[in-house]
């Protein structure tokens, strides 16, 4: 394919000026005008046969994953791509990941300009290479980190395994501060001193982070959807899960079933499977179907887990369908919902009015944050666990309430 370069089409586009000119001087003179388009035309092709033939290759530099907000380029002006999914063009030959997901090469091409600068030798092959766009964990990966450390080596957490838990490790003497509880009477009787039993926290745990990826998920906190910032904190969740030696599933669901990783475990190199398995939670564009997503999850659940549900309510509708969903977990599973507080709500709701349009929306937004906390308290009233929190405070409000839930045995 020839495709004439910005110099071509300035030359060209030149002859209507000339041609009317010429004109104006003298009527008869007009026909320069074709001529030149002709003659410009000529230098197109003879520079277009003279350019080299271009080879369609895979850029060297393609990534085969990027964090969210990271851009790449294709290593030259002379090569273009064709993507389908998160991928944006920022500017020739570079490109930029929007969100998390799956991008597509569909196609590529390539060009070589003639030596005149007239003309472009262009070619196009298909491709097929899947880049994966995947969260931005490095301040997962560094909160975690010292979240861990810190639950291993504070207070009562001195000793790795020592808690709460139900298994148990060692008589030890009575000290100011432990549970009464805890006494063993019959062997304090036997030794004539106040012992008391130490247990230590079970492993290998089943941890299920289960996304929402309804149509409600999408709306943004901020300028990130909630799904976005879910999948986040489920992985600063899970990075510290792995390293205390449970196991962790990552699960989504929409109108359906949508996607479940599994169970992994493996520390480090099981965080990595985790990691790139969240590019494969796509965005809803429908209301959620709580029964059918929850019931799917318990029937693939052999063991008694702990459920953290992130997901989000906009009507009394759904509220209850989620109500009678999380209820038939109970059963089997110990459940926790995440829910990020709705600061826009709030700032409508307590924002001073200069007007009658101000005074209705924060009376819708105050019936709106009464019904929600009136299904949030429904919630721990069935026994279910709630965290509700800001977008920036939900990561470690998340791994605060995990490591409460392990050292207690729950």
């Amino acid at each position: 394919m020839i495709v004439p370069t910005p110099r071509a089409i300035q030359l060209t586009a030149l002859a209507a000026p000339v041609g009317l000119a010429l004109g104006v001087m003298a009527p008869a003179a007009w026909i320069a005008a074709p001529i030149w388009i002709v003659g410009v035309a000529a230098l197109i092709v003879a520079d277009a046969a003279l350019a080299s033939k271009p080879v369609v290759e895979m850029p060297g530099g393609l990534p085969a994953t990027l964090n969210i907000g990271e851009g790449f380029g294709l290593g030259s002006d002379d090569v273009a791509a064709d993507f389908d999914g998160p991928v944006e063009r920022t500017a020739p030959g570079s490109f930029r990941a929007a969100r998390r997901g799956k991008a597509q090469l569909r196609r590529l091409w390539a060009r070589r300009a003639g030596p005149m600068g007239l003309a472009w030798r262009q070619a196009s092959a298909k491709a097929d290479r899947a880049i994966v766009v995947l969260p931005d964990i490095r301040p997962v990966r560094d909160q975690g980190m010292r979240q861990f450390l810190n639950s291993v080596s504070q207070g009562n957490r001195l000793r790795r395994d020592h808690g709460d838990g139900q298994d148990f490790q060692v008589l030890t003497e009575f000290q100011p501060g432990m549970e009464r509880r805890a006494i063993d009477w019959k062997a304090s009787a036997r030794h004539a001193s106040l012992l008391a039993r130490e247990f230590h926290i079970e492993r290998d745990n089943m941890i299920v982070f289960a996304v929402d990826a309804g149509r409600a998920m999408t709306d943004p906190v901020g300028d990130v959807p909630r799904i976005d910032r879910a999948v986040s904190s489920a992985l600063l969740a899970a990075f510290v899960a792995l390293k205390s030696g449970d196991r962790v599933r990552l699960y989504s669901f929409a109108a359906r079933p949508q996607f479940d990783s599994g169970s992994i475990s493996g520390g480090t190199r099981g965080f990595a499977r985790l990691h790139h398995a969240a590019a494969d939670i796509d965005y809803g564009v429908e209301e959620s179907n709580y029964t059918l997503g929850l019931v799917t999850l318990d029937q693939k659940l052999d063991r008694r887990a702990l459920i953290v549900l992130f997901t989000e309510f906009t009507d009394t509708t759904s509220a209850e369908l989620m109500l009678a969903a999380a209820q038939r977990m109970l059963k089997r599973h110990r459940v926790l919902f995440v829910l990020f507080r709705d600061t826009e709500l709030e700032a409508l709701r307590d924002g001073e009015p200069h007007g009658a349009d101000d005074l209705v929306r924060a009376n819708v937004a105050q019936l709106l944050l009464r019904d929600r906390a009136i299904v949030i308290e429904r919630l721990r009233r069935m026994g279910i666990d709630v965290i509700e929190a800001t977008a920036d405070a939900m990561p470690l409000a998340l791994v605060e309430r995990y490591v409460n839930h392990r050292e207690r045995g729950r």
